[in-house]
């Protein structure tokens, strides 16, 4: 999948750019506040319809302006342009793939595999378990409809269950006990595959990591994830048994809190490095590396499943490295093939080696110069 260029008009900083791409490496280069990290925003959008950054489409719109519009051209086995209108007035985003409107994300999801690289990238190896199910989560969905299909289904029953737990928390109402027998039976339907395909999922992604980390760090250190589902599994046992108990015994719980207590919503993954917790016992350069490394396992994931290279983003990353690691990572680029990498300054960082088909694309107030 290459991604040959993008149109921004009323994007965050950006009035009107437009920006042509190497089918290599892309140096966008600038200093703070000069829209580097929105270029990559735009990408992601096109990508998934969504923002990397805000949760409100209205945020990115430029300043005293009412509607945005970003237009990708992607080149796979054919020809494809993507693009997306935002009005501000009447909240309303509308994405169109070669002139048809798309009114569900869940089409476009997959449809560009994108693989993003940010300094918030701490929160998954670091941050709360929702964190690594949203990484886990979002690789998977873009590998697999039925997997996406799944979450949807599985995340709506959850939001039907939890309004009729705050009822009976009001009203201990019996009468609406059978209703909640039924919406755990569909709980347990959704959620028993979403753990069959994460455990599939973790089995094959192990390699990846291991795969990644031995480019970056040789053998130096050996890395391991754990899925531990319901409550504490790790193996695949009797799921749809389990997953039934534990909800008769946590019924109570359930009803008194008003809250959805045992589910994949509760999963966690825990990231070991030599056997040892990562998240507890874990250095700085430690949690960085395997983050890094936690993208190119995706990106070769994807690649491998879907059969098209992910568009490969990297926001702001040689600056928390150490030299010996940014080299490592610089050289390891070069098996992606088409990337994005925003840096502040060339110059500082002399281990990135410009060959002849990349692209060092530097903005300045506004004026795009390629070089």
């Amino acid at each position: 999948m290459i991604l040959s260029s993008v149109k921004l008009k009323n994007f965050r900083s950006h009035k009107e750019t437009k920006l042509i791409f190497s089918e290599r490496l892309n140096y966008i280069v600038g200093g703070n506040g000069q829209g580097k990290t929105s270029i990559l925003e735009s990408i992601y959008y096109l990508c998934t319809t969504k923002s990397i950054n805000s949760n409100f489409d209205g945020e990115v719109v430029r300043f005293n302006e009412n509607e945005l519009e970003i237009i990708g051209s992607f080149k796979d086995y054919s020809n494809s342009e993507a693009r997306i209108s935002y009005f501000l007035n009447s909240n309303k985003k509308i994405y169109f793939l070669n002139g048809k409107h798309i009114t569900r994300a869940a089409d476009i999801i997959g449809k560009f595999p994108v693989v993003i690289l940010t300094p918030t990238d701490h929160s998954i190896t670091q941050g709360a378990p929702g964190e690594r199910r949203k990484f886990v989560d979002s690789v998977i969905s873009q590998a697999s409809e039925t997997y996406l299909k799944n979450l949807l289904d599985y995340n709506k029953t959850l939001r039907q269950k939890a309004s009729l737990l705050a009822q009976l928390k009001e009203t201990k109402n019996k009468t609406l006990f059978d209703e909640l027998d039924a919406w755990n039976s569909k709980m347990i339907a959704s959620g028993k595959e979403i753990i069959i395909h994460r455990l599939k999922f973790i089995r094959k992604f192990k390699d990846f990591i291991k795969d990644s980390f031995k480019v970056i760090l040789n053998d130096d250190e050996i890395p391991g994830v754990e899925y531990m589902f319901l409550e504490g599994l790790s193996q695949e046992e009797n799921i749809e048994d389990i997953f039934f108990k534990l909800l008769h015994k946590r019924k109570d719980d359930e009803i008194r809190r008003g809250s959805n207590l045992v589910g994949p919503h509760r999963d966690d993954f825990v990231f070991k490095i030599n056997d040892v917790d990562l998240k507890t016992y874990g250095s700085q350069g430690q949690h960085k590396t395997f983050q890094v490394v936690l993208r190119f396992a995706q990106f070769f994931y994807l690649k491998e499943i879907t059969g098209k290279a992910p568009i490969f983003l990297l926001d702001d990353v040689f600056g928390e490295l150490d030299a010996k690691r940014s080299i490592r990572i610089s050289e390891y680029l070069r098996q992606v093939g088409q990337a994005f990498i925003t840096l502040t300054d060339f110059t500082d960082f002399s281990f990135l080696q410009k060959e002849d088909d990349d692209l060092v694309i530097k903005l300045n107030n506004g004026q795009v110069v390629y070089a």
